[in-house]
């Protein structure tokens, strides 16, 4: 498996990325030292979709509150384990279906830059999941110690595409113990969530915030990001900042705890739309000859 390399011109940060294995970004390290969460590694990803890294999550980022959903006036009945699709806890669908998808097309490769992209209507099993025909690319460039992941819908029939996709960036930072790291938010809306983690409709404002992790945990929803706002995590001399530049109104901070090592990890996950948008509504599309773009970049 192709495992592609990138590096910055001007510093000693470097990715990595694997199209085979879902375009996943595997690897972001700077002078050598890792800030990715590796949790089970690449290989728990191609066996059991147990992400690590820097996986997209798509066409759904999050879950759905049900194995069936009605978008763009077409109803969808999705079979777990079938076609991509994977389930939690409580069997509902999540993440959406390309988790370790290994069609994807490299189309441009240089030694900072790597664009590929997939065909939705060219793979019946993707169609059968998402019927609405399109080409998904990614195009990452690293320059000037940013990660910039460019993500690019375009329609390929008559028909829009919802955009409810997504990224669960695992940052981490090794040179401090996790309950001195140190989390800034932006101002947001923070999404009330029932016990299975979906949207309850209430909500309540959040300024913004700088707080240490301490012994939290967290798995919390929020809109009304705003473009460019900046999630920020720093400790040990280290900081990342993750920003939301483009077409991603829509946010999950995910910090577990844990005595597994592997498990110290922050992640600020860019989303179009809210947990369960594709069954509720509330997205944006891309519609036919209008391609729509979302862009993020981590900063280290």
């Amino acid at each position: 498996m192709h495992v592609v390399t990138l590096r910055d011109p001007e510093s000693p940060v470097a990715a990595e990325f694997v199209p085979e294995a879902g375009m996943i970004g595997t690897s972001l390290t700077d002078a050598g030292v890792e800030l990715l969460g590796q949790r089970r590694g690449l290989q728990g990803y191609l066996s059991e979709a147990k992400t690590m890294g820097i996986p997209i999550l798509y066409p759904w980022a999050n879950r759905l509150g049900a194995n069936t959903y009605t978008a763009q006036g077409v109803t969808v009945d999705l079979e777990p384990g079938k076609n991509g699709v994977r389930t939690d806890p409580n069997g509902l669908p999540i993440h959406g279906t390309l988790a370790a998808y290994p069609g994807w097309r490299v189309t441009a490769e240089t030694e900072n830059e790597l664009t590929a992209e997939v065909d939705f209507g060219a793979d019946p099993a993707l169609l059968a999941a998402f019927p609405f025909p399109h080409v998904l690319t990614i195009a990452v460039r690293l320059a000037d110690r940013a990660l910039t992941v460019r993500t690019t819908v375009a329609a390929a029939a008559d028909t829009s595409v919802p955009l409810c996709f997504g990224f669960h960036p695992y940052l981490r930072l090794p040179d401090a113990p996790r309950g001195e790291w140190l989390v800034e938010t932006p101002p947001l809306r923070h999404l009330r969530l029932d016990g299975r983690g979906l949207p309850t409709g209430d909500w309540e404002p959040q300024p913004a915030r700088e707080k240490a992790l301490g012994d939290n945990a967290f798995d919390d929803a929020y809109d009304q990001v705003t473009e460019g706002a900046v999630f920020a995590v720093s400790g040990g001399g280290r900081r990342m900042e993750v920003h939301f530049q483009r077409g991603y109104p829509a946010a999950q901070i995910f910090a577990p705890t844990g005595g597994d090592p592997g498990e110290s990890v922050v992640c600020f996950e860019p989303m179009a739309a809210p947990a369960d948008a594709l069954r509720r509504g509330g997205y944006r599309c891309a519609r036919p000859g209008e391609p729509a773009v979302a862009v993020f970049s981590i900063h280290v």
